[in-house]
């Protein structure tokens, strides 16, 4: 159904029990997988990196406020959308958090329609994020089956070069880059050039320090 909530998990982060268990109930209202705290250690010790969840987190946690955490996440490879709430913020503050890849930036009281419509946005963001790191994960895993040669071939290739170039470069027939060539296109799963060229630079292959 259309109002139906995106999939997901919920995690809110409040030192305030009560804010916790009412945020809960709001969003459990509407359908909502929820999962509440009140401790950062007990968050960090919940939440996986590949979880397809978004974090309705408090600005001003006791153990570590909620733009240190921000911090964390992100050097633990948790790109988690955030949704902060906050009694007491400032346009400084909010401007960090976004820049810093929040979502969403409510001040206390929230009001609810306006918390269940940022929710359903991060979790959107999630899903988006969590679709192109399988994306990539499967580009990946084409790549690996990649031969040594045809890997080289690839990289000539998406860097423009023609198959009598490669061959030069490479000091073999121009009959073999072709053979090569077909063979990579078919391991990758592409279907034209352009495709090759798009699948390359989501690899980061043919970048000076590429994977």
């Amino acid at each position: 159904m259309a109002n139906d909530p995106p999939p997901g998990t919920v995690f809110l982060l409040d030192d305030e029990p009560e804010m916790v268990k009412a945020l809960t109930r709001l969003l459990r209202a509407n359908q909502f997988e929820v999962r509440g705290f009140t401790s950062v250690r007990a968050f960090l010790e919940a939440c996986q990196p590949q979880e397809l969840a978004c974090l309705v987190l408090d600005v001003a946690m006791p153990e570590l406020d909620g733009l240190e955490l921000q911090q964390r996440l992100t050097h633990r490879g948790m790109a988690i959308p955030i949704i902060f709430l906050t009694g007491h913020g400032d346009i400084p503050m909010s401007v960090r958090a976004i820049k810093a890849g929040a979502t969403d930036f409510l001040t206390k009281p929230v009001d609810g329609a306006e918390l269940l419509r940022a929710v359903r946005a991060a979790l959107q963001t999630a899903h988006t994020r969590h679709e192109a790191r399988a994306g990539i994960a499967a580009l990946a895993a084409r790549l690996a089956t990649l031969t040594p040669r045809e890997r080289e071939v690839m990289e000539h290739v998406v860097a423009g070069r023609l198959n009598k170039q490669i061959a030069a470069d490479l000091g073999t027939g121009e009959q073999n880059i072709k053979l090569h060539r077909a063979h990579l296109m078919q391991k990758m799963a592409v279907a034209s050039l352009a495709d090759l060229v798009r699948a390359a630079e989501r690899l980061g292959v043919g970048r000076s320090g590429e994977r």
